[in-house]
C-alpha cells in the first residue's frame, strides 16, 4: 500500500484499503481558526452538548488579527466563550501566529495520524508524514461531535525530485513549476508523495512549502516521506508517541513523475491563477507597487533570512511598499535575534504581526485598482488582495526581496 492507504486503513480499523474505497476514519487532530464560528453553529444544530474530545481539537485566531471590525471582534468573543465552556485545551489566541505554522511548532503534527482542518492549506502538515486535508464547516461539526469522518481513499502520485538548487532558487520555485506543468486540476483528489535526493536535502521549512501549495494543483493531501529530519523535529515539539508510516516498496501509483532542479530558474505565478507559471525572466521589468513577504507558505525563518540577505544595507524602491509578516511569534523572535527585523526596518519595510491579513484580503495591506503586488503567498486569484482590478504575482522570498529593491519584477540570480 501507499502511505495514504496505510494511514487511512489504520484510521478506519482495516487491514487494507484500495483507492476510491470509502472509510470511516478516526480523526487525531481537528483544527479550526476564526471559521470555528461557522463550525460552532452547525455543531449546535446537531444538538450534542459536548465535543467528542477537547484534547484533540485545536482552535486559534490568525486570519483577522487583531480584529479588523466589530463583526470579527464578536466572532472572536463567541469562540473564546465556547473554548472555555468545552474545556478545549489547545487554544491559541491572536498572539501566536498562522495555523499552519502553529500546529507543527506546538507538536500537533505527527507521522501516521489523521489531521483535518477548516482551511484549504491544511495539506501543509503532510510535510510531517501526516494525512492532512482541508474540510468544510459542517463536516468539522460532525468531527467535533463524533471524532470520525467519511473519507474516500485517494489514488497516489509519486513525485521524485533530483539535483541541487542554485542560489536563490528554492522549494517555492519548484512547486510553482510543478503546478505550472500539472495545472490547477492535475492532482484533483489525489495523494501526492514527494521523495528523492533533493527532497531529502530540504529543510523542514522548505518541505512545508511543497505540501502547502500542493492543494493548488487539486491535491487531497500531500506527503513528504518521513525521515530522520522529520522524526527529530516532531520529537522536539511533542512527547506523544507516534508511528512512522512509509509506503510499501511494491505500492502502486497512478503516476510517477521526475524533476531535476539543477537548472530550474526562478518561477513566478502570473495573474489570475496559480498555474499560470512562467520563468521570472519572462515578466522581468514589470513595474510593481507592493511586495509581501510572509504567510503560511513563506513566512518562516529561512524565508526571512534569504530576504534579509538580499536587502541588507540597501533601501527599497521609493515607489514600493514592502510588508513583512513572520509566520509566528516564535519566528518573529528568532528573526529579531538574528537581526533580520532591523535589516527590514532599515530597508524601509513595514513589519506586521504574525497572521494572514493581506493574503486573504482581510486587512493590513490591500491593493487599489491597477496596483501590482509581488507576494510570497499561495493564491493570486482576481480580487484576492483587494481590488478586482489589481494584479498578484506569486514568487519566492528571494524574487520578492530583489523586486522590492528595483521597483519592478526582477530575477534574484
Amino acid at each position: 500500500m501507499t502511505i495514504v492507504e496505510k494511514i487511512l486503513a489504520r484510521a478506519g480499523g482495516k487491514k487494507k484499503v484500495i483507492p476510491n474505497e470509502i472509510v470511516m476514519a478516526k480523526v487525531d487532530v481537528a483544527m479550526s481558526h476564526e471559521n470555528a464560528d461557522v463550525v460552532l453553529k452547525s455543531f449546535q444544530e446537531i444538538g450534542v452538548k459536548k465535543v467528542w474530545d477537547p484534547e484533540k481539537i485545536v482552535i486559534l485566531f490568525d486570519h483577522r488579527v487583531p480584529a479588523e471590525s466589530e463583526k470579527t471582534a464578536t466572532t472572536h468573543k463567541r469562540i473564546r466563550e465556547f473554548v472555555r465552556e468545552q474545556g478545549i485545551k489547545h487554544f491559541y489566541d491572536l498572539k501566536e501566529g498562522i495555523c499552519h505554522q502553529i500546529l507543527p511548532e506546538f507538536g500537533h503534527c505527527r507521522p501516521g495520524e489523521v489531521l483535518v482542518g477548516t482551511d484549504s492549506h491544511t495539506t501543509t502538515h503532510g510535510a510531517f508524514g501526516t494525512f492532512a486535508t482541508g474540510i468544510g464547516g459542517t463536516e468539522m461539526a460532525g468531527v467535533w461531535a463524533t471524532g470520525e469522518l467519511w473519507l474516500k481513499v485517494p489514488e497516489s502520485i509519486k513525485i521524485i525530485v533530483k539535483g541541487k538548487f542554485r542560489k536563490y532558487v528554492s522549494a517555492k520555485d519548484l512547486i510553482l513549476y510543478i503546478i505550472g506543468q500539472l495545472k490547477a486540476d492535475g492532482a484533483d483528489y489525489k495523494s501526492v508523495e514527494f521523495c528523492g535526493p533533493a527532497i531529502s536535502e530540504m529543510s523542514i521549512a522548505s518541505r512545508m512549502v511543497l505540501t502547502n501549495l500542493s492543494m493548488e494543483m487539486g491535491a487531497k493531501n500531500a506527503f513528504i516521506l518521513p525521515d530522520e529530519k522529520t522524526i527529530e523535529f516532531v520529537k522536539s515539539t511533542t512527547s506523544k508517541p507516534f508511528e512512522v508510516v512509509l509506503p510499501d516498496k511494491d505500492a502502486e501509483y497512478l503516476e510517477t513523475l521526475e524533476y531535476d532542479v539543477s537548472d530550474l530558474p526562478p518561477q513566478i505565478a502570473c495573474p489570475h491563477s496559480v498555474d499560470n507559471v512562467k520563468p521570472v525572466r519572462e515578466v522581468a521589468g514589470l513595474k510593481i507597487h507592493q511586495v509581501l513577504i510572509g504567510s503560511c507558505t513563506n513566512g518562516r525563518l529561512e524565508d526571512l533570512a534569504v530576504a534579509a540577505e538580499i536587502l541588507e544595507g540597501k533601501k527599497i524602491h521609493p515607489d514600493v511598499r514592502l510588508l513583512v509578516i513572520p509566520a509566528s511569534r516564535k519566528v518573529y523572535l528568532e528573526a529579531l535575534k538574528a537581526g533580520y527585523i532591523e535589516i527590514f526596518l532599515k530597508a524601509g519595510a513595514l513589519i506586521l504581526n504574525p497572521g494572514c491579513g493581506p493574503c486573504l484580503g482581510a486587512h493590513q495591506g490591500l491593493l487599489a485598482a491597477g496596483e501590482v503586488c509581488v507576494s510570497t503567498t499561495n493564491r493570486n486569484f482576481k480580487g484576492r488582495m483587494g481590488s478586482p482590478d489589481s494584479f498578484i504575482y506569486l514568487t519566492s522570498p528571494a524574487t520578492a526581496a530583489k523586486s522590492a529593491l528595483t521597483g519592478e519584477i526582477t530575477e534574484p540570480l
